[in-house]
């Protein structure tokens, strides 16, 4: 698969890990802590948006787009919470794990080896597009980003976490999560590629987006417990909307 903002060593290592996506206690653990944070977080803000669903299911037949799914973790919980899921990734494996993970979880997601730039380039559009620790990975980020605001309906939410490029998240993310404490592997980041909010917001403003929220997201090393705060300097997530009609996924 060709892609100007594919980086294939990225795919590689991921392909690599794929198999130890769904074991909690094991390199991906870390996700699997922030999912459950992030999965209430965006449950209780994109209420905001689309009042009308009920509350144990807000995203009650909304078309969505996690782009870089991994093997599916963020997915299943919102096709839980009520939405039609289209997971995508350009890793084979993490596409694998994941249709087999929900099938055996008794769920209905449509998974798909694909880039946000082949699918920009058909009809389809989404109410909701979620884009987890992907940003950081590509090899052109404009371009990537330009296909995920293209994937949005007009009136939609885009959702974007990622880790900022300060000399505190070097220290945090790299040196402390990858080398000291052992919770990555080594090389899962490069620091250069880290986006600043400020980045973000310029290039989604050339598209008609704005940023509605944004939040910082911290651990506690000594118990691995994560929490929302203000603090942007390290992990953090941006809720942000295109302008145009309600993205409800009604014309």
């Amino acid at each position: 698969m060709t892609s100007l903002t594919i980086d294939p060593a990225e795919v590689a290592a991921f392909n690599r890990l794929a198999e130890t996506w769904w074991d909690e206690s094991g390199p991906m653990w870390p996700l699997h802590r922030l999912n459950a944070l992030r999965r209430d977080y965006l449950a209780r803000r994109l209420a905001e948006y689309w009042p009308d669903r009920p509350a144990h299911r807000p995203f009650e037949d909304l078309d969505i787009l996690d782009i870089g799914c991994g093997a599916g973790l963020l997915s299943e919980s919102a096709c839980r919470l009520g939405g039609r899921v289209h997971g995508v990734d350009v890793a084979e494996r993490n596409i694998a794990i994941a249709r087999q993970h929900a099938r055996s979880s008794g769920l209905e997601i449509e998974y798909e080896v694909s880039t946000a730039e082949a699918l920009a380039e058909g009809q389809r559009r989404y109410d909701l597009v979620l884009n987890m620790e992907v940003v950081e990975h590509v090899a052109n980020l404009p371009a990537f980003l330009e296909n995920c605001c293209e994937l949005t309906r007009p009136g939609g939410i885009m959702v974007i976490a990622t880790i900022n490029r300060t000399l505190i998240s070097w220290l945090a993310a790299i040196v402390g999560a990858e080398y000291i404490l052992r919770w990555l592997p080594r090389g899962t980041h490069q620091w250069s590629r880290f986006p600043r909010p400020s980045e973000l917001e310029a290039i989604l403003a050339t598209h008609g987006f704005s940023v509605e929220d944004q939040v910082g997201v911290g651990v506690n090393p000594i118990n691995r417990r994560f929490r929302l705060h203000k603090y942007l300097g390290v992990n953090y997530m941006l809720v942000t909307r295109r302008e145009g009609r309600d993205g409800s996924g009604r014309t």
